[in-house]
């Protein structure tokens, strides 16, 4: 056998194995197992996908709620600390490096808020010095600092 027929022979083995293959006609002489190509327009095929699907637009609408009182109180406990990124949308405040009022140790935060209740749940924060992070009693002082102010700020709102 010569190369040019061993090449036509996998091209033909290849070519037959790309066919259906997988459909059975049913009792009342259906195709059972084929995607109808007009379905495919339609987007009637169910459990069939298509490269194509890869491309089609998703719903890019998500709405994530932020607790309006904690946004506020982490900007306000975190006030020494220079502001690089805020994005109120998606409750992320990325500051620079700061000293606190009284202290020799510069942080810097990563704060997440993402529920809208006023909980700690909602309130994830980050510090970092420059030596590395900082310890848990840090940041959970500073989770309990931002948490306070936010319940102040929320009964001076009034609306309880």
């Amino acid at each position: 056998m010569s190369i040019r027929q061993i090449m036509a022979g996998c091209a033909l083995a290849l070519l037959i194995g790309c066919g259906q293959g997988t459909s059975t006609t049913n009792q009342q002489g259906n195709v059972s197992g084929a995607v109808d190509a007009r379905a495919i327009d339609r987007g009637d095929a169910v459990g069939e996908t298509t490269i194509w699907d890869a491309f089609r637009r998703q719903n890019t609408e998500t709405v994530v709620s932020v607790n309006k009182y904690i946004w506020s109180a982490s900007l306000e406990v975190l006030d020494f600390l220079p502001v690089q990124s805020v994005d109120p949308f998606t409750g992320v405040i990325i500051t620079g490096f700061g000293t606190p009022p009284g202290g020799g140790r510069a942080y810097r935060a990563t704060v997440l808020i993402n529920d809208p209740a006023l909980d700690a749940r909602s309130l994830n924060v980050s510090l970092q010095t420059r030596n590395g992070p900082a310890s848990a009693a840090t940041v959970r002082a500073v989770e309990d600092a931002i948490l306070t102010r936010a319940r102040q700020i929320r009964i001076a709102d009034g609306r309880l």
